[in-house]
């Protein structure tokens, strides 16, 4: 069976803002560009084919800590941690073992999402 989630996008009311932070706390490059006559902020996929999800900037994308979350895997929860609290992000469920799937954590970003993270 395929990976059932094929794609997500993250609500942003700043593209450059948004882009800013999230470059930041996953020390990656996004990639700008428009579908739809959307803003968007591409993130990099694994296989380096296809794309992961996005930023997006539009009439309909209205961040919201309420609604799906979105969960990142990282290598390391509290550097990750630390990286959004420096830039101004709020911590909303710490870093919190669950058993063998490793641990688990979330935070606001700069938009006012609610992001979640998972590490092994």
């Amino acid at each position: 069976m395929p990976q059932i989630v094929s794609y997500f996008e993250i609500p942003v009311t700043d593209l450059d803002r948004a882009i800013a932070f999230y470059e930041r706390v996953f020390g990656m490059t996004l990639e700008r560009t428009e579908i739809d006559g959307n803003a968007m902020a591409l993130f990099p996929a694994a296989d380096g084919k296809t794309i992961a999800g996005a930023l997006a900037h539009g009439e309909s994308y209205i961040p919201s800590r309420d609604g799906t979350r979105v969960y990142f895997a990282v290598d390391d929860i509290d550097e990750t941690l630390a990286r959004v609290r420096e830039l101004g992000g709020n911590i909303l469920y710490p870093r919190t073992e669950i058993g063998e799937w490793g641990a688990v954590a979330e935070f606001e970003d700069s938009e006012g999402n609610r992001i979640a993270l998972s590490s092994q």
